[in-house]
């Protein structure tokens, strides 16, 4: 089950308050690594969260940074959170390891933004159709059949984070139309799906809106899923084929933002969006 409290967040977080403190003594990283006999490459990735540093790790850069009293305490219960395993670690062996970090900053945030071109999002997918998704690109992505299952049960554990009832992600997703016309698997999976959109488009806590065929596009991009969090400056993430990555620089990420902002604008609005769902349900998928 998702929980919010994010080992990945806190990781990222102790590392980019720690880098703070190096700069804010004047050291750079081959300074901190000549002193503690570490390579620089370790340094850099503890800043970068690319390692989990251990306990005496932290207590070393502490005591070199001369911090004390409640603020070393409190970079080291951050060290302690950082360190407890997240759900989506069970996943690991058998997901990409971006798809790993993104899981653990997602149970972090409190809000995203989700521009979706070709697909339903993995947060909104039932399990047939999440198959069907899948397994359309193994012959491409050559999945090993044994990661199959962990892939699609990854894909439903997520969910909980918009579903549950305490705390939920606040979720707004825009859908190009096509995406609602094209098939994966059977028409029976499509019916099934739509119904899953009306029916979450219902919660408090999610917007749906799609984006129609006739009208003019805005943005030209891929998909993008912007986080929001309430303690880490935001995270944008972008998927392909064969690779994902994360954009954090501000500039890029206001971006993004805007480019979002563009696109909900030219979008039905959520009453709107709802009814097309329902209509494309009854003209197409029954």
């Amino acid at each position: 089950m998702a929980e919010r409290g994010s080992p990945t967040v806190r990781r990222r977080r102790l590392g980019q308050e720690l880098r703070r403190l190096r700069e804010g003594c004047g050291l750079s990283g081959e300074d901190v690594a000549t002193r503690l006999t570490w390579s620089a490459s370790k340094v850099s990735r503890i800043e970068n969260a690319k390692t989990m540093p251990r306990r005496s790790d932290v207590e070393a850069l502490t005591e070199l940074y001369e911090v004390d009293g409640d603020r070393r305490r409190e970079l080291l219960d951050l060290h302690r959170d950082a360190a407890r395993k997240g759900w989506w670690e069970n996943y690991s062996d058998s997901l990409p390891q971006e798809l790993t970090t993104l899981l653990g900053l997602e149970a972090e945030a409190v809000s995203a933004l989700n521009w979706e071109p070709q697909l339903v999002p993995g947060l909104l997918q039932t399990e047939d159709y999440a198959r069907e998704v899948i397994r359309a690109t193994q012959p491409i992505t050559r999945i090993p059949p044994g990661e199959f299952r962990s892939r699609v049960n990854a894909r439903m554990a997520r969910q909980d984070l918009v579903t549950r009832s305490t705390d939920p992600l606040r979720l707004w997703v825009v859908l190009d139309e096509s995406v609602l016309l094209r098939r994966f698997g059977g028409a029976a999976v499509m019916r099934g799906q739509l119904e899953r959109l009306v029916e979450i488009s219902r919660l408090p806590n999610v917007r749906v809106q799609i984006l129609p065929l006739g009208g003019e596009h805005p943005v030209n991009t891929g998909s993008f899923f912007h986080l929001k969090f309430p303690e880490f400056h935001d995270v944008v993430y972008l998927e392909s084929l064969y690779s994902a990555r994360f954009v954090e620089d501000e500039e890029m990420v206001y971006g993004y933002e805007i480019a979002f902002g563009h696109l909900q604008s030219e979008a039905y609005g959520v009453d709107g969006s709802r009814e097309l769902i329902e209509k494309i349900i009854e003209e197409r998928w029954r």
